[in-house]
């Protein structure tokens, strides 16, 4: 078994109050996140997203809004679960929680998305033709529809989280 809290196993991204988006690599340019001249920016689109999880339109592809709170977020490929740290004492507890929490999670209905390959999350008000660093994870995907389905758990008395759970339903 994977042990998620060793130094350097698991990158977590952060927001600074808004949403956290997951862009497909081939489409990141077309990101403008806060920036631009129109009445609507990127960002305010994705705010606009209301629940867990939604979908937007980005150049010829389609991105991944995970809303509700600007939770930090790490993707335990795995189980193919995008974690997001809503309270917990350590991550070591927080993440040793999860193998139960997607047993025992009460899923929302489930969208379809159309992913080219690889992924970056990153905070919804950034532009994505920044350089990737800190600020924005990588998250490596075969090409293909996804099932994504969303729920927030509580596995302990201290320990909430919120799960956004991918699977491949249609290889490309």
């Amino acid at each position: 078994m994977v042990r998620y809290a060793e130094p350097g196993a698991v990158e977590w991204v952060e927001s600074g109050g808004g949403p956290l988006i997951a862009v497909p690599e081939t489409v990141l340019p077309f990101w403008a996140g806060a920036d631009g001249e129109e009445t609507s920016s990127d960002y305010d689109r994705a705010c606009e997203v209301d629940g867990h999880v939604g979908l937007l339109p980005v150049g010829d592809s389609t991105a991944l809004v995970l809303g509700d709170e600007p939770a930090a977020t790490a993707y335990l490929p795995e189980q193919g679960v995008f974690v997001r740290w809503c309270a917990g004492d350590s991550e070591d507890e927080l993440l040793a929680s999860v193998p139960v929490a997607v047993d025992e999670a009460e899923w929302e209905p489930e969208v379809c998305w159309d992913v080219p390959g690889t992924v970056h999350l990153f905070d919804a008000a950034w532009p994505g033709a920044e350089p990737a660093g800190d600020d924005r994870v990588r998250v490596v995907l075969e090409p293909g529809r996804y099932g994504v389905r969303a729920a927030r758990v509580q596995p302990g008395p201290e320990t909430w989280l919120g799960l956004v759970q991918i699977r491949l339903i249609a290889p490309r």
